[in-house]
C-alpha cells in the first residue's frame, strides 16, 4: 500500500512538470524509475525487481490488461485523477524480455489548453488558412512531438460548423465534439475498415492518426479529393519527406498535386526561459510545386538562427535541431 501511495505522488509530481512518457525499466538487479520531461530523461527512484513488478501488475490491473501475462506485448488506457484539475488520459505499454522481465511505459495524454506555444505565431495563421479549404494536410515529426495534439487544436477551431470524425490507433484525446473511432484489429476494425465507413458518415473534416499502408493512403487521398479536409500523420524525416513516403506508398504525382495543400514537420523546442514550444517546417501548395531538396527547410534553418539571436533557444539548442 505504502508502494502504491508513493508511486501515486511520484506520478502527480511527474504530471506537474508536464511529463511526456514515464519509464519503469529492469535492470540487472532493480528496477528504474524514469521520466522525460522537455526531451530530457531523469531517473527517479529505483525498486526492487519484485517492488517493480508489483506496481507493474498495480498499473495493468488499473488498465483493465491482463495481470498474469507478462511475456506478450500488451496495451491498455486508463483515466488517472489529478489533486491540480482535470484528470489526465494514460496510454500504457508492456513487454516482458527474454527473463520475463516486463518494462513498463506510460504516455501522459494532457487536456489540450487556449494557451499554445509557437517560436512563429504567424504560421499558426497558415496552418489555420489551410483548413479553410478541402484537401490533404499532412504532419510528421517524432513521436512526442505535438502532432495529435496541432490536429486536434485546428479540428476544435471548425467544430461548430463541422462534422469531425477520427480514426485513431489509439485514440490519445477525448474529445466529445468528435466522433472518435478506435482501431481494433482483432475486430477486423483496421485504419481502412473504418475509413470506408467514416465515408457513409460522411463527415465534413477527417483527422487520421497515422497513414501507414498502401490502401489507407489510397482512401484518404480520395477522401480529399471527394471534398473532405483530411488531417494526417505519416512517418517522415522533414516535411519534403512526407511526399517521399506517400509515393512509395503508391500515391501517384496526380493525387498528391490535386489533393495535398500543406505538408508540415513540426518538433517541441526547449526555450531559454523555461518550457517548450513548437516550430513548424511548412511547405505549402506554392512550395510543393517546386522541386524539393531533402532534409529542412532554408525557412526552418533562418527561424532557428533568428530565435538564437534573440535569446529564445540556445546555440546548443539550434545546433541540435538543425537536422529537424
Amino acid at each position: 500500500m505504502d508502494l502504491e501511495r508513493n508511486f501515486t505522488k511520484t506520478l502527480a509530481t511527474a504530471i506537474d512538470q508536464r511529463a511526456s512518457d514515464l519509464y519503469l525499466l529492469p535492470r540487472e538487479r532493480a528496477y528504474q524509475l524514469l521520466t522525460l520531461t522537455s526531451g530530457k530523461l531523469e531517473l527517479i527512484a529505483q525498486y526492487s525487481l519484485a517492488a517493480g513488478q508489483q506496481l507493474i501488475s498495480y498499473l495493468k490491473y488499473q488498465a483493465d490488461m491482463a495481470v498474469s501475462e507478462h511475456r506478450r506485448p500488451q496495451t491498455g488506457a486508463l483515466r488517472w485523477p489529478h489533486h491540480q484539475g482535470a484528470p489526465i488520459d494514460l496510454r500504457l505499454s508492456t513487454v516482458g524480455d527474454y527473463r520475463g522481465q516486463e518494462s513498463l511505459v506510460v504516455r501522459f495524454i494532457y487536456r489540450l489548453t487556449e494557451q499554445y506555444q509557437l517560436m512563429v505565431p504567424d504560421q499558426w495563421t497558415t496552418l489555420q488558412a489551410a483548413c479553410q479549404k478541402r484537401g490533404l494536410i499532412l504532419f510528421a515529426g517524432p513521436m512526442g512531438s505535438g502532432k495529435t495534439t496541432t490536429m486536434y487544436r485546428l479540428a476544435r477551431e471548425l467544430k461548430e460548423d463541422h462534422v469531425i470524425m477520427t480514426i485513431e490507433d489509439p485514440v490519445e484525446i477525448d474529445e466529445p465534439a468528435f466522433i472518435q473511432l478506435q482501431v481494433n484489429e482483432l475486430a477486423q476494425m483496421g485504419y481502412q475498415d473504418l475509413l470506408r465507413v467514416g465515408l457513409r458518415h460522411r463527415p465534413d473534416i477527417f483527422i487520421i492518426g497515422e497513414i501507414r499502408d498502401p490502401e489507407t493512403a489510397q482512401i484518404a487521398t480520395r477522401a480529399a479529393l471527394s471534398g473532405h479536409l483530411v488531417l494526417a500523420t505519416v512517418h517522415a524525416r522533414s516535411a519534403a519527406g512526407v511526399l517521399a513516403r506517400l509515393r512509395q506508398l503508391g500515391v501517384s504525382e496526380h493525387y498528391l498535386d490535386q489533393t495535398v495543400s500543406l505538408v508540415c514537420y513540426q518538433r517541441l523546442i526547449e526555450q531559454a526561459a523555461g518550457g517548450m514550444a513548437v516550430l513548424f517546417d511548412l511547405l505549402t501548395a506554392a512550395a510543393l510545386a517546386e522541386p524539393t531538396k531533402g532534409g529542412m527547410s532554408d525557412a526552418w534553418q533562418t527561424r532557428l538562427a533568428q530565435a538564437q539571436a534573440t535569446g529564445q533557444i540556445t546555440a546548443a539548442t539550434a545546433t541540435r535541431y538543425s537536422a529537424g
